[in-house]
């Protein structure tokens, strides 16, 4: 057993979604969005990074010192999985570990709206996933591909860096690929994906454009694509994507994104105020006819307005997804406020004026 699994065995008692190691600090928990401080010693940094190397790899720690940061997985069997990140820091070495739960939450148990499973029967296309980081993008796109692992006989492909959520192969084979492990690159993955007859791969993060380029000639070619991006909304996920290409190849990319891009899941999560928890509050995009002719016109601005009369399809904006929950009880007005897209919509729930005066 390393030393730092009682660090984890306390992170998963707490019910903390994140534990950070910082060289000159005491170890830090994030429960429920919050930091809270651990009581115990002020780390050094030969201790910590003793403590740390202890469960990296060697390959992973020759990495760190050659670049100053690294990411890697951990997982402690019956407890849970872990996302790490090394990084070099001012008063020495840093780390922060994000748990992933071993239990695969379905899409009921996440209370997500019925048209997020309909996406598992999608036979081809793009769905992206997206918001920022941690706001749990890993754990709906998990619960989609459990739904697929479920009820369809095909091959599931997952490309991550690292792996995290572990899908045992139940009516599909499941084959997962970690970035630096098993493969160089998302691109070189995605290149050789095509050759490894998958029906549905996963791209665990779209972080440049040759991965985006190939994601979207995967799923114009007969495959079901599932990928993540760090936007805030449906229609920036759209604009974001072309924007990566050059100019002169934008109108192109416009016309098969318009074609290859099936559905935008944009999600931010809020602390829960009737119980202990958090929920998501998810934008919903599905690419209706519609939609698709403003993508190729280069009229996303007017995507906002197309959800807004898309409902019936299960469109939603992410505003109307706050605004439900906050008549619900579940969320506070400020934190409603302060995460909403139009602000005049939700000053009225306010007691006190918004401490974001750039908002007034």
């Amino acid at each position: 057993m390393a030393q730092i699994d009682a660090f984890f065995k306390l992170m998963n008692d707490q019910g903390a979604s994140d534990l950070h190691l910082v060289a000159g600090q005491q170890p830090i928990l994030r429960i429920r969005g919050d930091m809270e401080r651990v009581k115990y010693k002020v780390f050094d940094n030969d201790n910590l990074k003793a403590m740390l190397y202890e469960i990296v790899s060697e390959d992973k720690a020759k990495h760190f010192e050659e670049t100053g940061d690294v990411d890697f997985g951990y997982e402690i069997p019956g407890l849970a999985r872990y996302r790490g990140n090394l990084f070099q820091q001012k008063y020495g070495i840093g780390a922060v570990f994000r748990e992933i739960p071993s239990e695969i939450l379905t899409c009921d148990q996440l209370k997500l709206p019925g048209v997020i499973k309909k996406l598992a029967y999608l036979p081809k296309g793009m769905v992206l996933v997206t918001g920022p980081t941690g706001s749990g993008k890993s754990t709906t796109l998990a619960a989609i591909v459990d739904e697929v692992n479920k009820t369809r006989a095909d091959h599931i492909l997952t490309i991550e860096d690292p792996i995290e959520f572990v899908h045992r192969s139940q009516k599909c084979i499941v084959n997962h690929r970690e970035v630096g492990l098993h493969t160089a690159s998302f691109s070189a993955a995605l290149r050789g994906a095509l050759r490894e007859d998958p029906d549905v791969i996963l791209v665990g993060e779209m972080r440049d454009l040759e991965t985006i380029a190939l994601a979207m000639e995967a799923a114009m070619t007969g495959h079901l694509v599932f990928g993540t991006l760090h936007t805030l909304n449906a229609a920036k996920t759209v604009d974001r994507i072309i924007e990566i290409f050059p100019s002169s190849q934008q109108p192109q990319v416009r016309s098969t994104l318009a074609d290859a891009l099936k559905a935008v899941v944009s999600q931010t999560l809020f602390k829960r105020v009737d119980v202990k928890g958090r929920c998501a509050a998810l934008e919903i995009l599905i690419c209706t006819p519609a939609v698709r002719n403003l993508i190729r016109e280069g009229k996303t601005y007017q995507i906002p307005s197309s959800m807004q009369t898309g409902k019936r399809y299960g469109m939603q904006t992410l505003d109307d997804a706050i605004l439900e929950h906050l008549q619900n009880g579940w969320i506070s007005p400020d934190e409603a406020y302060t995460n909403c897209i139009e602000k005049g919509k939700f000053i009225q729930f306010l007691s006190k004026p918004p401490s974001d005066f750039t908002d007034v």
